[in-house]
């Protein structure tokens, strides 16, 4: 059974449209543990959209769970993140005109700076993840930069229904037997909601997945801690 971490950025979305001080996704970190999260994720963007440096500071004194950290290979961000020192950080690729992370990095064209970040970040004693499609390329890549673990972008999954569906799962579940095969976590993220979670949380030797906007969405209507709890419970059984 995966462990659940819950994405907390689309609080500070929420936040940052009034650029005021509430809600705090700090409050957010705090109901997502009560409610039984095993991992806070939250991501840094170089443009600070969402999350500001000061809800890093403050979680990272406060979240008694793990602490996730999602980053691009900028050179301002990856400092910062091996001065606070999360327990994990996942590299992802970062465009200012994306709504969300559009998909998985490219290490095949990028090798070198993810490298660079990935160097710095172990010297700092952070575990690295990498955000990447279901990619047998990129999955070599990976093993050969020495991660570790993968994060299986599942976007296109969450987009697609029926057999179209069937098969980015089974695309998914081929990506995780490559990945626990070379020796690295396998994690999952983007997209999944209530309704398309369970077959990715079986994907055999699934360890987490990372969760936001449908908790967020869900929280809305029957607060944050009870959406957190509802997620759990399906990802668990």
């Amino acid at each position: 059974m995966p462990n659940l971490g819950v994405n907390i950025d689309h609080i500070a979305t929420i936040r940052q449209a009034r650029k005021t001080n509430e809600p705090d996704p700090v409050w957010a970190a705090a109901l997502a543990e009560l409610g039984g999260a095993d991992c806070i994720t939250l991501h840094l963007r170089e443009d600070r959209r969402h999350i500001q440096d000061r809800d890093l500071e403050v979680m990272r004194q406060t979240v008694k769970v793990k602490l996730n950290l999602e980053l691009a290979t900028e050179a301002e961000v990856v400092d910062i993140a091996c001065r606070v020192k999360p327990d994990q950080v996942t590299l992802v690729p970062e465009k200012r005109e994306e709504v969300t992370t559009e998909g998985g990095l490219d290490l095949v064209s990028h090798e070198a700076a993810v490298a660079r970040a990935m160097e710095k970040l172990k010297e700092a004693g952070i575990s690295i993840n990498l955000f990447l499609d279901p990619d047998e390329a990129q999955i070599e890549m990976a093993a050969k930069l020495k991660a570790d673990g993968i994060e299986l972008h599942t976007g296109q999954y969450a987009l697609t229904s029926g057999k179209a569906q069937q098969k980015e799962l089974t695309r998914l579940t081929i990506a995780g037997e490559q990945i626990c095969g070379a020796g690295m976590e396998l994690l999952a993220g983007h997209g999944l909601t209530y309704t398309n979670v369970q077959p990715i949380a079986q994907i055999p030797e699934m360890a987490e997945l990372n969760i936001g906007h449908s908790i967020v969405s869900r929280a809305v209507f029957v607060g944050f801690r009870d959406a957190v709890s509802e997620m759990k419970r399906l990802i668990t059984v």
